[in-house]
Formats: C-alpha cells, structure tokens, sequence
C-alpha cells in the first residue's frame, strides 16, 4: 500500500511538473515566436516584449504607404494589450510641432532627445519628431518637411511608471528610423541605438 502510495504521489509531482512546463511553452511565449524585428525590422520585439504582458499568443501587423506620400502604421499585440503607432509625414518645423504639444508637456510629458530625434514621454504614450524632407519632389507629391509620430500602449502592461514611458517613447523613435530610411529623407541623421534614459538631457 505504502508502494503505491509512493507511486501515485511521484506519478502526480511529474504530471505537476509537466503542467508548470507547459504553461511557459504555451501561454508565455507569444511574442517570442514573432520576428526578432517585426514589422519588416520596423521595431524590436524585446521592446514589445517589455511592454506587453505575457500571453498564449502575439500578432503584429503594419502598413507603409509610398514615399511621396508617407505613412506607416505598425502594432504588435497579445490578448487584449498591445504597442502601436502611426508615422505622418508633415510639414511642421521642431518649433510649431513643440508648440503644437505644449498641452502634453504641461500634462507631465517628459521630453528626450538624441541629436535632431526629439521625443515627448507620456504614461502609456509618447511622440516622435524627426526632420525629413524629401531627396526629391515628383509632381503631384505632398510637400514635407518632418516625420512625426504617435504611439502608445493600450490595455495591461507589463511595465509601469518612467520604465513603460521609456519603453513606449523607444519604439516611437524606432518606428521614426524605419520610417526615415523608407522616405527617402535628404537629411543624414544619426539614429541612436536607443533614446537616453528619460531625465538624463
């Protein structure tokens, strides 16, 4: 009796044990199965990652519009949380886009720069500018002068506070650079690995 005791109670550590493996192999490794670099290597996925909660299963999906007429949307989800953003080509100069979102800065936007990259770091949201006019004008096309963007988190995260604003500000500005290489921007601007911790300039 004490043998089948045993037995049964082995029997029912290694079905315990197989259930604990299963629940990392199937409910934690969503975004993990995307791309390194989803979104045609638009953004990375430990960015993602970082930001959204664990779950069974992650999707990113994009769009990007040609380059006389610039747009490009990207998101990555999991479950009912996800990272998006949308980059507009536009015509704005730093200063009118600063004016333009002073009412985020007196919200408590956090604003971070790396050169001519200039990003302000909200809660769940951040926006990006970036200098970019074009190499050249074909007729007909909309005149630019900038690429700005907008993203945010929407849903549980996994991050909070001044880590999930650094987070969210990171893939506003990496959505910016993949934006910028695809319109074709006359200026050459340095893009930073990643943008300075949120304070530090």
């Amino acid at each position: 009796m004490t043998g089948k005791r045993t037995a049964v109670a082995g029997t029912a550590r290694a079905v315990m044990a197989g259930a604990v493996f299963g629940y990392v192999e199937v409910f934690t490794k969503g975004i993990d199965r995307l791309p390194e670099r989803p979104r045609g290597g638009a953004v990375d996925r430990g960015l993602a990652a970082d930001a959204l909660p664990s779950a069974r299963k992650a999707e990113e999906r994009g769009k990007l519009t040609s380059p006389d007429d610039l747009f490009f949307s990207c998101y990555v989800r999991t479950d009912d949380s996800i990272v998006s953003g949308e980059v507009q080509a536009g015509r704005a100069t730093e200063a009118t886009w600063q004016e333009a979102h002073r009412s985020d800065r007196e919200d408590g936007a956090v604003p971070v720069s790396a050169g001519e990259v200039k990003a302000l770091a909200l809660p769940t949201r951040a926006r990006v500018y970036v200098p970019c006019a074009p190499r050249r004008t074909e007729a007909g096309a909309k005149e630019r002068r900038c690429l700005t963007v907008r993203a945010r988190t929407i849903g549980e995260t996994r991050l909070h506070g001044t880590a999930l604003r650094q987070v969210v500000a990171g893939f506003a500005c990496q959505m910016a650079r993949h934006a910028y290489e695809a319109g074709e921007c006359g200026e050459t601007i340095a893009f930073p690995g990643e943008l300075p911790r949120l304070g530090s300039n």
